[in-house]
């Protein structure tokens, strides 16, 4: 595997450093942007462990972890988006695990400027199209936003942020 095919092993590759997505290694996961920004600000916390399905793989200290870790990055994007957005609305957060087989948690900032329909929906009732749109991936429109994510994290005690 190469280093361009980091979709297909997102946790390997952010362990060497190769993920573009990640924005900081935290105590059990790594806090990364969304691939599509449709809602801007999306971001996820991936499992350190790519053998983890589930929280309750996770020891009692490594869940607590895992879920301390998920709440520090809900709070980072709910403020950076309140800063960066007045429409901002809150934070929905998800653990799914239909699709990946790995623990991961989903950080959806909602905001009053989304469509009537939608805003008090869950947001995998948003249209296919939408959510996978090749426009809304991460460009460098979402740096500034990316960047406040991340700045958000270290003020609420991330670990360091990657190395390219």
């Amino acid at each position: 595997m190469t280093d361009g095919d980091w979709r297909l092993d997102r946790i390997g590759s952010a362990h060497r450093g190769v993920n573009p997505t990640v924005m900081r290694r935290l105590d059990a996961g790594f806090a990364v942007i969304g691939d599509r920004q449709f809602l801007p600000g999306y971001s996820l916390l991936l499992t350190d462990d790519p053998a983890v399905t589930r929280l309750s793989d996770l020891s009692r200290t490594r869940r607590a972890a895992y879920l301390s870790d998920m709440e520090r990055l809900a709070e980072a994007v709910e403020r950076a988006c309140a800063r960066l957005d007045p429409a901002f609305r809150r934070v929905n957060i998800e653990i799914l695990g239909n699709t990946d087989p790995y623990l991961h948690a989903h950080i959806w900032p909602r905001y009053d400027w989304e469509p009537e329909d939608r805003v008090r929906l869950p947001v995998w009732l948003y249209e296919e199209q939408c959510r996978r749109a090749e426009r809304y991936a991460p460009a460098a429109r979402h740096d500034d936003l990316r960047a406040a994510i991340g700045e958000e994290l270290d003020r609420l005690g991330a670990a360091e942020p990657p190395t390219p």
